[in-house]
């Protein structure tokens, strides 16, 4: 829309003769017309009426304008039908004739060599959807319970690695005898029960020679007999003896100085019914021992006693005896405390941490005699032989007092007196 005023414009030069127009080349314009071949078209009206039906249906035979020569019907080279391939076009037309492309097939070659070996593509096909899903569901719950797994097994790790650290109170060594110290459980007859094990992984005896006890305190290791044992009863192992001449274990050097004050322990349980010696812990050798712990006849009844070889000079040796007269001796969980005070001379016997009678003494005679289980020396030859079981077998290189020795029969030993722990024997 314009106010009827004329803007500004530049005059367009006129064309010059036979330059062909505005948009068009100069010269005379070819008989064909712009953008059509020289020539003239063929009648289109004979094709049209269907004469000619070989040369196919409703395509000019000239070519026409748009269509190369050649009998081919529409959109379809010479020689083609409705639905046949078609024949390569002729020479001439639109140039030399070129090769009309191979038809691949599946598995043909293509119109530059061979195609791909693919398999065949199966159309309408759809993949199991709801499958996937449930799959792919699956192994996110799958991850996820490892997720949960995994760190619960972490907290129990770090858990149970702070919790064995708490019962070992931050103390090296696996020896700690107030921890393997009999337990507080008692049996029907007040005994401590068998199941007091200090570790799960405990071992009595020497991985390289299952016949040697393993000392956990010090390195005496003692050696069985042939009719004794070390089966584990329950949760805690026993020492088995069979009462019989091979029921023993030696060991190969003393276990105590007899000239310095020591303290023996040992939880034993007496299967015999027999009266007379029924040794659980001896020392020497030679005609006699130097002192001796377990159970013997003392005014007609059986006893627990602990007796020594005093040092005074005579052609029969002294022999001192304290005895714990009243007490069950037979099939019953029992524990003995044997205390030697060389600086007061005096020995001392306690039974289930009670002390059941001392006796003084001038001292214990010397020998040279290595540590016995289950048998002591009598008279030049071995007797007392032990029929039963024992465990927490240990000895200490100080003298127990009698606050000291009730206190380790309820587990409550003081430092002092785990300290001086020189030895241990079947603890587990």
């Amino acid at each position: 829309m314009t106010d009827g005023t004329d803007r500004p414009h530049s005059p367009q030069p006129e064309p010059a003769p036979e330059s062909g127009g505005y948009g068009f080349p100069p010269g005379i314009p070819a008989p064909g017309g712009y953008g059509f071949p020289p020539g003239r078209p063929e009648q289109h009206d004979q094709t049209a009426s269907g004469d000619d039906h070989g040369s196919g249906s409703g395509s000019p035979q000239g070519g026409g304008y748009g269509y190369p020569q050649g009998g081919g019907g529409y959109g379809y080279p010479q020689g083609g039908g409705y639905g046949y391939p078609p024949s390569p076009p002729e020479a001439g037309v639109f140039g030399p004739p070129m090769p009309f492309p191979e038809e691949p097939g599946p598995h043909g070659p293509g119109p530059h060599g061979p195609g791909p070996d693919l398999p065949p593509v199966a159309f309408g096909e759809q993949p199991d959807w709801q499958a996937l899903a449930d799959r792919t569901a699956s192994e996110r719950r799958r991850k996820r319970l490892w997720m949960v797994g995994g760190a619960v097994t972490l907290v129990l790790l770090l858990a149970g690695g702070g919790t064995f650290f708490l019962l070992r109170d931050g103390k090296p060594g696996t020896n700690d005898v107030a921890d393997n110290a009999p337990s507080t459980s008692a049996s029907p007859s007040g005994s401590p029960g068998p199941d007091n094990s200090p570790s799960k992984s405990y071992s009595p005896t020497v991985s390289s020679d299952v016949s040697l006890l393993r000392d956990s305190v010090g390195s005496t290791s003692i050696r069985m007999g042939p009719d004794a044992s070390v089966p584990k009863a329950k949760t805690r192992y026993e020492l088995t003896f069979r009462g019989t001449p091979n029921s023993y274990a030696q060991a190969t050097e003393q276990g105590v100085d007899p000239t310095k004050s020591f303290t023996l322990a040992a939880r034993v349980k007496n299967n015999s019914t027999a009266k007379g010696p029924h040794v659980v812990m001896s020392q020497g050798t030679g005609d006699s021992f130097a002192l001796e712990l377990g159970a013997d006849e003392v005014n007609g009844s059986q006893a627990w006693v602990f007796r020594v070889r005093t040092n005074e000079k005579g052609a029969t040796p002294t022999i001192v005896t304290v005895a714990a007269e009243g007490k069950k001796t037979v099939k019953n969980w029992t524990m003995l405390t044997a205390v030697h005070d060389a600086e007061k001379k005096m020995i001392s016997l306690y039974v289930e941490g009670e002390k059941a009678g001392e006796a003084p003494i001038p001292g214990i005679g010397k020998s040279t005699g290595p540590l016995n289980l289950g048998r002591a020396r009598h008279q030049d030859a071995w007797a007392g032989a032990f029929k039963g079981a024992m465990n927490d077998i240990r000895i200490y290189e100080s003298a127990f007092t009698a606050e000291q020795a009730a206190a380790y029969r309820k587990g409550e030993l003081d430092p002092a007196g785990r300290a001086s722990a020189t030895h241990a024997w079947v603890i587990g």
